[in-house]
């Protein structure tokens, strides 16, 4: 069975706005599966959003249990991050998932893997999945070169710039902002 790969999905946090997108590619070996996946999702009415890398199946089983943690911690996105981060470590189901998480409220911005890292990262920049590397690189230029531009802005030039390195990495685009919290 051939591992289906995917995606690029970055979150940043610049001038008071938060927003995440992704790309919307999925690939089996070396074939597109999907053109028009959307891994990016709102949960809490938009005030908290959500974007996956690796397996969908993996990646919703990681969806429901975060929104689940949610509850259980009365919707405080850090406290439910670093809960999810410790089953999924220790769960012996959960261990196996191949996925990776971006989770972003109004104050932070959250990498959750499956080692039990939840990692603030620099910048405000968060990325993940095949070609966060090349986002990363050009969310950082953006951030330090173009501060004029819009988060939405940064977030969609990054992913356009990966998509156009990135062979698991695709034009169609799916951003989403984080809505406040008042």
């Amino acid at each position: 069975m051939e591992k289906i790969r995917s995606t690029t999905v970055v979150a940043i946090k610049h001038n008071g706005e938060v927003v995440i997108g992704a790309d919307g590619q999925a690939t089996m070996g070396n074939t597109v599966a999907k053109s028009s996946v959307n891994k990016i999702r709102k949960l809490q009415q938009g005030k908290i959003v959500t974007g996956f890398a690796g397996s969908t199946a993996d990646a919703f089983t990681l969806l429901e249990k975060f929104e689940e943690k949610l509850g259980a911690f009365g919707n405080n996105m850090k406290r439910a991050a670093v809960e999810l981060a410790k089953e999924w470590r220790t769960d012996r189901m959960l261990s196996r998932l191949e996925a990776m998480m971006i989770v972003a409220d109004a104050d932070d911005v959250l990498i959750i893997s499956g080692t039990g890292d939840v990692i603030e990262p620099d910048l405000n920049i968060a990325t993940i999945g095949s070609g966060s590397m090349y986002a990363q690189s050009a969310a950082r230029a953006l951030k330090k070169y173009a501060p004029q531009l819009s988060a939405e802005e940064m977030v969609r030039e990054s992913l356009g710039i990966a998509a156009d390195i990135c062979i698991y990495t695709n034009h169609n685009i799916v951003v989403e902002k984080v809505s406040s919290q008042k």
